[in-house]
Parts: structure tokens; sequence; C-alpha cells
């Protein structure tokens, strides 16, 4: 029989907004892999991430199993590669031994998730490995319930981008209609509050950094310094609404 590989959303930081299902899936599997940030040595530099310290609320530390991923690597090309490639093969060594394998990432596994390319190195490495996924709370889904911003009405799009992409992907989106999420933007927050002062969405728009942890921060992006922020943090910038309610039905 097929080993399977289930990638569980384990929502943002707060162990409450896992859901009923990804509970029972990181409980039911016979190891949970959480992935681990390399240390500059290219080995597990014994920090904690947000998905290891959710995870420890459901499942014991004997059945959890710290894997190094290259999370913070974007310069060194073939450092990255090597370290996917070791993780890839840690992971599928556990496939073959072990029915079910869990790999908790934190927000969903289908967006902007390590799962993705992991789920991608292990079907070539273990063909016949069946992939699953349970979805997770999202950072956006948590900030609009945090700071009462409304991410969509009526007909509005919702465009989400990653900061990592650059600040003109986020300009572009900003002159767009609906509302703009931003992933990822702390080391970019001056160019971002930039880009919100020139589309005028900057006092509409909120932010928020480690959601459900006691280090948590949400503040309207009008209090933004320009002084570098969380990797993690989050940008809502919502439509422009005009017409009262139901305007944009």
């Amino acid at each position: 029989m097929s080993s399977r590989l289930i990638g569980v959303g384990v929502g943002p930081g707060d162990p409450e907004l896992v859901t009923v299902k990804g509970v029972n899936a990181l409980r039911d599997a016979d190891v949970v892999v959480v992935p681990v940030m390399a240390a500059p040595d290219g080995k597990d530099g014994g920090e904690r991430g947000r998905a290891e310290a959710t995870v420890l609320h459901y499942v014991g530390a004997e059945n959890v199993v710290r894997v190094v991923f290259a999370l913070n690597e974007r310069a060194d090309r073939a450092r990255r590669e090597a370290a996917w490639d070791a993780a890839g093969e840690r992971v599928a060594g556990l496939l073959r031994e072990h029915a079910a394998v869990a790999f908790a990432t934190i927000g969903d596994p289908n967006v902007y998730s390590t799962f993705t390319y992991l789920a991608q190195t292990v079907g070539a490495l273990v063909p016949g490995t069946v992939v699953e996924t349970v979805p997770g709370i999202t950072a956006m889904q948590d900030l609009a319930a945090r700071s009462g911003a409304v991410l969509t009405e009526g007909t509005e799009p919702l465009t989400l981008v990653p900061v990592t992409a650059g600040a003109a992907v986020l300009k572009e989106a900003l002159h767009g209609p609906g509302t703009v999420v931003a992933y990822k933007f702390g080391r970019q927050a001056a160019e971002v509050a930039e880009a919100l002062r020139e589309s005028g969405r900057l006092d509409d728009a909120v932010w928020g950094s480690a959601l459900g942890l006691p280090e948590e921060s949400v503040r309207s992006a009008g209090e933004l310094d320009g002084a570098p922020l969380p990797y993690l943090s989050t940008l809502i910038a919502p439509a422009r609404r005009e017409g009262g309610r139901g305007g944009k039905l």
C-alpha cells in the first residue's frame, strides 16, 4: 500500500486556530515533520518555529521530526537546492518506514507553503506516494478578524501579493480594485508605506505580525515609520467602499 504524505495547515500561530480536521490528521499520522530553519552552517540551529510550537500543543514531542529546510536562503541557489534535496531525502526515508507522514505548515499548505516544493520532491523520490492536504486558516483571515478589516464585499476582487516579489508588484495591485493583502513585507516596510501613500490607501490599511503569539502586534499602517518589521508581517489594504451597505452587490 502506498504511503501518505499529508500537508496540514496549522494556522498563523495561535494553537486555537488549528481546525479539528487538522488536529486529527496530526494525531493520526505516524510521525509529524516540522520545518526547521537552517543555521549558517546548514544544520539545525535549534530554533523552534511557529509550526513546531503549534504542533506540540496537540502531539507529543516523541512523534515530531525536525527537518532542516533552506527557508531563508535566497542568494545562493546551489546551497538552497542542496538543502532541499537533503530535506526531501529525509522525508522520503520516513515515508519508506511509515504509512502516514504529516507535514505541518503555518497558514495553509496550498498558499505560499514549503509543502508544495516538498511534495514535488518526494513524489519523484518515492513514486506512488499519495499526497493530501488539510486546509488551514491563513494570516490574512486572522489579521482581518483581529483588526476588524473586511476582506471582501459583494463583487470586489481580492489580490494577494508576496512583497518578496518586489514593491513594484504591490504598487500595481494597490492601483487596482478591491482589497490588497501583502505577505512577507517586513523587510520592505518603508517601500510598502510609500506605495500606500502614493495610492491613497494608507489611512484604512492595517498590518500585523506574530498573530496569536505573546509578541503579537496589530496596528494601523499609518504608524509605519520605515523601520524594518518581522519578516512574516501581513498587510491588509481594504477596498475603497462607497455607496453604503451593499453598494457593490
